[in-house]
């Protein structure tokens, strides 16, 4: 069964031009692909799975030599096949089969996965980050998902880059670390990819990428089987480009997920941190979210804004002292082993965390509480359901950096759920995201809220 254009929207757009040829730049290697859709028809059989997967598997195969967001695998099809075929031996029955049965899922290259090398994006020998499989990989595999294979990340999940580009336009950085997930997710490759956040690395390439990013609260997914970044702020979350999809991968994912939750007929109250922190941005992204603003507002919408997070610096200095101190102590043997393999980014990183002193590391990881509880407080006292800022400073840069995570680092340092929605495009055709947080442990309300607000922004 070939799907082209004429298919559901669920399955994808293949064909990005009418005569079935990529164009090298602007939105050619994007493709809609809505994980509930998709469940749906594979459910209702109007698509059987082989055919699923070898599409999917056509689609690495034309597009990936441009993208590069997955990492290479021999015989990807009929490994996938002979994967399925186990999956329908443990479930002959079409009416028992778990939620993602046969949903092929792209894992970033720091989780371990059975059965395949983990790499976290660096020259280092696979065989240090050995080790069982993570729960979050056998949460997806017990919900009948497959794993379509390994995405690229970023060297150890920070800044230096891997090959990926951004699909709306190769000559841009689809962001980091989670590149691959995000670009894997808006080419069409799969509807569901797992990606890590330390500090904006869910929420940037994300926006970025114009797909949706969830980023739980700390510690709602497990994050053993993890190669870590820093113990203190790793947050596991993942991509797709339908917040129905994000309710059902998140059901699967976290825990105590209360799948459903119920979507009230009352508007939100949106809440806006101004002052130094939202200045973080750039003049294009400050005015499409002004733009947003209005028109929430002139839909019956109240929004509050509020200078809430006081002196951003002092809060990104904590934060950034508190992840490169984790990080120079995950690292500290196989840096002293491997020290030549590391790149020039990296190793700056983990020399910045030997000077973090003691009390320092100690003021931050206590500083989380502390300033979670003050938003936690800001909100209660304005009777703010949902909180909005942009995803990122700007659109997604030329050329190679992944650009910066300031407008994600305050909420991924308190711990509380976001979750970034694509709002329209900028002038040279880059998507733009807005970004919501929720209340701590308070992420199925937020994705409630978000699904109201969804309607109102232009995708």
């Amino acid at each position: 069964m070939k799907l082209t254009k004429k298919q559901p929207k669920a399955v994808f757009l293949l064909y990005l031009n009418d005569d079935n040829s990529y164009k090298t730049k602007n939105i050619m290697f994007t493709s809609k692909h809505y994980l509930s859709e998709t469940i749906n028809l594979l459910k209702d059989k109007k698509i059987s799975v082989r055919d699923y997967i070898d599409e999917l598997v056509k689609n690495i195969e034309s597009k990936d030599d441009k993208i590069l967001a997955m990492l290479d695998e021999t015989n990807r099809r009929e490994r996938l096949f002979r994967e399925l075929s186990d999956l329908e031996k443990r479930f002959p029955e079409q009416e028992n089969r778990p939620i993602l049965f046969g949903i092929p899922v792209g894992i970033k290259d720091i989780i371990k996965v059975k059965g395949f090398e983990t790499h976290a994006g660096s020259q280092l020998p696979a065989d240090l980050f050995g080790g069982a499989e993570a729960t979050v990989v056998e949460r997806l595999k017990n919900a009948g998902a497959l794993i379509l294979g390994k995405t690229v990340t970023t060297e150890f999940a920070y800044f230096e880059p891997g090959p990926t580009r951004n699909p709306h336009n190769l000559q841009h950085t689809p962001g980091g670390s989670s590149s691959g997930s995000a670009a894997a997710v808006a080419c069409g490759y799969t509807p569901l990819a797992l990606g890590t956040q330390t500090i904006g690395s869910i929420t940037r390439p994300a926006a970025y990428c114009g797909v949706i990013g969830f980023k739980p609260s700390f510690e709602r997914i497990p994050t053993d089987g993890i190669v870590p970044f820093s113990f203190s702020a790793d947050h596991v979350g993942f991509f797709t480009q339908d917040l129905e999809g994000i309710d059902i991968a998140a059901s699967v994912l976290c825990d105590n997920w209360k799948l459903n939750f119920p979507i009230s007929n009352k508007k939100p109250v949106i809440g806006i941190m101004t002052g130094n922190y939202l200045e973080l941005a750039d003049k294009e992204i400050l005015v499409h979210f002004e733009e947003k603003i209005k028109h929430l507002e002139q839909s019956g919408y109240k929004i509050v804004m509020i200078n809430g997070f006081g002196n951003i610096e002092e809060i990104i200095d904590r934060h950034k002292k508190m992840c490169a101190a984790d990080f120079a102590m995950v690292h500290e043997e196989w840096f002293e082993n491997y020290k030549n393999l590391y790149r020039p980014g990296t190793k700056n990183l983990i020399s910045d965390g030997k000077k973090v002193t003691i009390g320092e590391l100690s003021d931050a990881r206590n500083g989380r509480r502390i300033f979670r509880e003050k938003i936690e407080k800001l909100r209660s006292e304005n009777g703010i359901d949902v909180w909005m800022c942009p995803s990122a400073t700007s659109t997604a840069p030329e050329g190679t950096a992944t650009g910066s995570p300031l407008m994600n680092l305050p909420w991924t340092y308190s711990g509380l759920p976001t979750i970034s929605v694509p709002s329209g495009l900028s002038e040279k055709k880059l998507p733009i995201g807005l970004q919501f947080a929720g209340t701590f442990w308070g992420d199925e309300e937020l994705i409630s809220k978000v699904k109201t607000i969804e309607k109102e922004i232009t995708r």
